[in-house]
């Protein structure tokens, strides 16, 4: 991307519906997104920018707006229940939405409006149009790949194909996050010269190499997965690698609370294939942990695995390689662009267990090279992934956007 100098301070909304930088994370739909908009945010104010992200209120002792610090104010839109809704369920209330933004932004539009995920768009689309202000879209998921790998279990309202590509036509630039999603907007007729690519970012002060490392087992090697325990993230192949990797152990991080694991019907799932597999007094769940002890634990690994069936973009890479990790991962969607085999990790077939202890293997085999490829993964992150490049590349993005349709109150 062209850089384009210093920007003067700019007004941005972040639109984010079900998605707020103020939740906690662990939650159904709360999770990677709900951290790439807080972090967002907080670097383009870093930048002098003036944020306010527009999320639904979804409790019922939310005040209206919250500074989340100077710079960035989070805004409540009152519409649904005030209560938790399944993000799936939430595209009936967009168009409210989309009304309620053109009413508090009348009077002082924003100088750019950028929406994320696809219900934050159709709210967005309309409520641009209105006010004349230049849109611009992340999607974060698209529904094509999620309808083509989940199938009959995909629970997206049926719009949502067709809305995503009325979103990517009518915006002024979509911000995909991989080189993978701008192949796939194209099968969906969305020109790449309508797309910018900037990457999700790391924090690399809270994962580092430096800091605490949890206590490991007995085991000679430890191989660590971090994720949403559902199927497709692909933790019944990492068990099934288990079975060619006898020094091992297995630690698979996320998931319900611990107390709640034995009723887990995933969790359940999975023991079995451990157990039917031979490996079950190698596989340890520890349930959902605090953000602050996932960096220990990326830290007690010898290898990070990312095996999943698809990713449309993956921060547990990001993170593992930002504590000087090696990372073994499915050559999909954005570890194509993040994981660089060889010199930081390797990428394999999703769905192969054993193209994945072939590659652990290697890694377990050669300390050296564990430790070269953790140090190239740090720089990889340091030069390309920290959240200040992230806002940086954000920023130049709004630049080019104002200067190819200045807003309204611009061109006044």
């Amino acid at each position: 991307m062209t850089p384009h100098g210093p920007v003067a301070p700019l007004s941005v909304a972040l639109v984010s519906e079900h998605a707020s930088p103020l939740a906690a994370l662990g939650g159904v739909d709360a999770g990677g997104q709900n951290v790439h908009v807080a972090r967002l945010a907080e670097g383009l104010a870093d930048r002098g920018h003036e944020v306010t992200v527009f999320t639904r209120r979804d409790g019922t002792l939310l005040p209206a707006e919250v500074e989340m610090r100077p710079g960035v104010v989070v805004h409540h839109v009152p519409v649904g229940p005030p209560e938790p809704v399944p993000k799936d369920e939430l595209l009936p209330y967009m168009a409210e939405f989309g009304r309620y933004m053109v009413d508090e932004l009348r009077e002082r539009p924003p100088d750019v409006v950028h929406a994320h995920f696809w219900m934050s768009g159709v709210a967005s689309l309309a409520a641009t149009r209105v006010l004349r202000v230049p849109l611009l879209v992340t999607y974060h998921a698209l529904g094509t790949v999620k309808r083509r790998h989940q199938k009959a279990a995909d629970t997206s309202p049926p719009e949502r194909i067709s809305c995503e590509r009325q979103i990517g036509l009518g915006c002024d630039r979509v911000v995909a996050t991989c080189q993978d999603e701008v192949r796939e907007l194209w099968r969906m007729h969305i020109a790449p010269d309508r797309v910018s690519v900037v990457p999700c970012g790391v924090d690399p002060e809270q994962f580092s190499p430096a800091g605490p490392v949890a206590e490991r087992g007995q085991a000679r090697y430890r191989l660590l997965q971090l994720g949403r325990l559902v199927p497709r993230k692909g933790a019944a192949v990492s068990i099934t690698a288990l079975t060619r990797l006898p020094d091992a152990e297995l630690v698979i991080v996320g998931g319900p609370p611990p107390e709640q694991l034995d009723a887990d019907p995933e969790v359940r799932r999975l023991r079995d294939v451990a157990r039917l597999a031979g490996v079950a007094d190698r596989v340890r769940f520890t349930g959902a942990v605090s953000r602050d002890a996932v960096a220990p634990l990326l830290r007690s690994a010898d290898v990070v695995v990312c095996p999943a069936d698809y990713e449309p973009f993956g921060i547990v890479p990001l993170e593992a390689m930002a504590c000087a990790r090696p990372v073994v991962a499915s050559a999909v969607g954005g570890q194509l662009d993040t994981v660089d085999d060889p010199r930081c990790g390797r990428l394999v077939p999703p769905r192969d267990p054993d193209a994945l202890a072939r590659a652990v293997a290697e890694f377990l085999a050669d300390p050296q090279l564990r430790a070269v490829c953790g140090a190239a993964g740090r720089r990889r992150i340091l030069s390309r992934y920290d959240w200040a490049r992230v806002a940086a590349a954000t920023e130049s993005v709004y630049a080019e956007v104002r200067a190819a349709r200045p807003a309204v109150r611009d061109a006044a």
